[in-house]
């Protein structure tokens, strides 16, 4: 007989795995838990609760809600998104089975598994009262830390209980055969939870759960899992279609990124599940802001690159290479209103609350001439007092840390979706960050959708058009043009181009990259970004010095928006060394984890096999 490890506070005892002193388990008794102590409601609450809370667990593995959810950096690990050390990060090549990022993943999905098996394992669903709902809710979160891992890693090991001692010496499973458990999860669970928008903001409800459906499934179709693409893609489809109507879209976009504007009413009809963040009781803040904003008000750890910047349409819905609206001079004008609101560059006004007063400033990326000591490394700053602009030092070149500014590391481009509340402290933010957002699902339907209409397995669905302009007209974006209509490649285009800029920054891309298979496009060359200053920047005369970015290299490229530089040579570049291989597309499992347990290791890595076939 099995004997099964009941000691919550052994939060990991598979795979080596602890959790921080803090968090909810952590306050359990400190004998052996039993099925007796789950017949509380009160005590099935307080599990939830230990589960909902690995959600704030850090990259690092360490539980910090005041400081940064995994989900925010795992956009930087893409060629979208680019972190402060040059060549150093997981997006630029830098993939390797002893990765400290690669283990803090692994760990706090795990966490949320091994929290969410106890409670399940001990707790009867058949109790009356709330029992079915929160066991419900266990299942969800549960399948969605299975999801991730498998997206991430593929085969994995896999335990719907407590692991016992002789299951320490583990081997991976199957990632189909753990996506079709994930998939009859989330169904089942979205049968028994009773709301459609839960009472209580960052809950599981109905829509969170066929939400992630739609989304887990797609990633079996878009991976061809069981050689059935076209079943994972109905059952995206279906699961999307059962929350269309059922939520909706914030009316302005920005609002969905503040604290006032989460506070309305349809920001939380489309915000589906969030990371809840509050200064109450025991306060939970995050430095997502913090860490992506001006030396001016904070510091700087992520920024866009080009390759995104040059994504979002210019407002007649065309690409920057094929609108008469495009000027490169000044590269805001006229285009997609969401990039106003997710990208910052030289000229923009930032205005942020440092918790001892708002700072307003004028983001300037150009040192000046080094002669003209008025105004070299000068920029202009509001007096409050005064009611005046003034000069004043540049910060991202003189503050001792400017290296890392948006100026020096992020080549002139700096995030901007979750640093535009004035109203708190942004180094306490209580922004809620977003994990499942209404218009995803549109997107899951329409990609879901238009991959059967490529496969033969459905006729073109009209609802496609639906699902994309609704996501479009929200910000005043034009319908599908006429000339999309009909074309099953260059819808396939627009629902991938509407993904990138719609979701930015919300850790969505980094399987999205995988699922579309475009690694070595996203990271083949080195991340460029504003034309430098001695060439006139961003005012430099086209087309003589500036030219227009090359969607078209190949096929590939055209399709997935990945545009190539003829002007390289006059743009500021980092990551030169920047590569990709075909097994990057799965992650190593953590080496540490390989050698304790004696399971395999991923094709492509040290000790892995030489086939590379397994993603």
């Amino acid at each position: 007989m099995k004997k099964f490890i009941k000691y919550p506070i052994l939060l990991l005892c598979l795979l080596s795995m602890t959790s921080c002193a803090e968090d909810f388990l952590n306050r359990y008794p400190s004998k052996p838990t039993t099925g007796d102590f789950f017949k509380s409601e009160e005590a099935a609450k307080l599990a939830l609760t230990g589960i909902y809370n690995g959600l704030y667990l850090w990259s690092s593995g360490a539980a910090i809600g005041y400081m940064l959810p995994g989900p925010a950096s795992y956009d930087a690990l893409t060629g979208l998104v680019m972190t402060r050390d040059e060549n150093e990060t997981l997006g630029s090549g830098r993939i390797w089975p002893d990765d400290s990022t690669i283990l803090a993943y692994w760990k706090s999905w795990y966490v949320i598994i091994q929290r969410a098996n106890t409670m399940l394992v001990n707790a009867d669903p058949s109790q009356s009262g709330n029992m079915a709902r929160l066991t419900a809710e266990a299942r969800v979160l549960r399948a969605m830390a299975y999801y991730y891992l498998i997206s991430m890693f593929g085969d994995v090991p896999f335990f719907t209980a407590p692991p016992a001692f002789e299951d320490f010496k583990c081997q991976r499973t199957s990632k189909v055969t753990i996506l079709d458990f994930v998939l009859r999860e989330l169904d089942e669970a979205a049968a028994i939870l009773p709301e459609w928008t839960a009472s209580e903001r960052g809950r599981v409800d109905k829509a969170a759960a066929y939400g992630i459906l739609s989304r887990a499934a797609l990633m079996g179709g878009s991976f061809n899992y069981n050689n059935d693409a076209a079943h994972y893609f109905k059952i995206a489809a279906d699961a999307a279609e059962k929350v269309i109507g059922k939520r909706g879209l914030c009316k302005d976009f920005g609002s969905l990124f503040t604290t006032t504007g989460q506070a309305q009413p349809d920001a939380r009809d489309e915000l589906i599940l969030e990371i809840a963040f509050y200064n109450t009781g025991e306060a939970k803040f995050h430095y997502v802001g913090y860490t992506e904003t001006s030396r001016f008000v904070g510091q700087t750890s992520r920024y866009p690159t080009q390759t995104l910047f040059d994504t979002f349409e210019c407002i007649d819905g065309k690409r920057i290479d094929e609108s008469p609206l495009y000027d490169p001079t000044d590269p805001k004008k006229n285009r997609d209103p969401r990039l106003r609101s997710s990208i910052f560059i030289t000229g923009d006004t930032i205005t942020v609350n440092t918790g001892s007063g708002k700072v307003k400033a004028i983001l300037n990326a150009y040192e000046g001439d080094s002669n003209d000591k008025e105004n070299y490394r000068k920029t202009l700053k509001y007096n409050y007092d005064t009611q005046k602009w003034e000069k004043t030092d540049n910060l991202d070149f003189t503050d001792p840390s400017a290296f890392t500014s948006f100026a020096n590391a992020g080549k002139g481009y700096m995030c901007g979706k979750f640093q535009r509340d004035s109203t708190e402290n942004i180094s306490q933010s209580t922004v809620n960050f977003p994990i499942l957002r209404y218009a995803e699902v549109l997107l899951n339907f329409a990609e879901a959708k238009i991959e059967l209409w490529a496969l033969g397995a459905e006729a073109e669905d009209d609802r496609i058009y639906t699902a994309i302009n609704e996501v479009r007209n929200r910000v005043g974006m034009p319908d599908v043009s006429s000339d999309r209509v009909g074309n099953v490649e260059k819808m396939r285009q627009l629902v991938r181009r509407e993904r990138k800029v719609e979701l930015a920054f919300e850790g969505l891309h980094l399987i999205d990259l995988r699922r579309w298979d475009i690694g070595d496009l996203e990271n083949s060359q080195p991340v460029y970004g504003m034309p430098e200053e001695k060439y006139g920047g961003f005012k430099a005369p086209y087309p003589s010095v500036q030219k227009l970015p090359v969607f078209n290299k190949t096929a590939r490229h055209d399709l997935n928006d990945i545009a190539t530089y003829p002007d390289a040579e006059i743009r500021l570049v980092r990551d030169k060394n920047r590569k990709w291989e075909s097994h990057y597309r799965l992650w190593p499992i953590p080496q540490s984890e390989v050698s304790k347990t004696g399971m395999s290791q991923n094709p492509g890595y040290a000790g892995g096999a030489t086939d590379t076939s397994n993603q």
